[in-house]
């Protein structure tokens, strides 16, 4: 797996690269050489945001922490990946037989852990009008929403705007 470390409004040390690296390897096992993990260490005011993000085969591992700690931020970001694994290991062996992922050297799980199934409680169906993405997040808003699905009246796809953690807007447009 290739390991790529940035770092935004921080200099990042010789010890914070090796640490993450270090933590990404033993990853490796299960994925393939052409797997790209991006490691993204920033702060903001006091808090220490550590982001990585695992791109294969049209699926994204991401997990992403904030404490005032920065080794602290990547230990819990490495548990939240590692349970992401394990969580949907089953629906990815199915999904995934030929694929870059190996679940023979997956974690083992233990008989008391519980796992989660996901359950879709549901289905909403609605028209949605063209418009572009600055009124859609006026929509957004006005619907106290935290996301909101149209149609992009620019590039004729259906897109979804979301509202950022950092207040900011997102925008998702699919890739095919």
């Amino acid at each position: 797996m290739r390991i790529t470390v940035t770092g935004k409004n921080i200099i990042i040390t010789d010890a914070l690269k090796d640490r993450v690296i270090k933590k990404l390897t033993k990853f490796d096992k299960f994925f393939g050489a052409d797997t790209e993990a991006t490691a993204t260490l920033s702060v903001e005011r006091d808090r220490h945001i550590f982001e990585v993000t695992i791109p294969f085969n049209g699926i994204i591992l991401r997990g992403e922490d904030a404490t005032d700690d920065m080794y602290a931020s990547i230990d819990n970001v490495m548990e939240k990946l590692e349970r992401q694994i394990r969580k949907q290991k089953t629906k990815l062996e199915r999904k995934l037989k030929d694929m870059d992922l190996r679940f023979d050297t997956l974690f083992e799980s233990n008989a008391d852990e519980e796992e989660d199934e996901v359950q879709i409680v549901k289905t909403k169906r609605f028209a949605i009008k063209p418009m572009p993405a600055e009124e859609a997040a006026m929509q957004m808003e006005l619907l106290g929403h935290s996301f909101f699905v149209f149609s992009n009246s620019d590039t004729e796809e259906v897109n979804v705007i979301y509202k950022r953690k950092d207040g900011n807007y997102g925008l998702i447009e699919p890739e095919f």
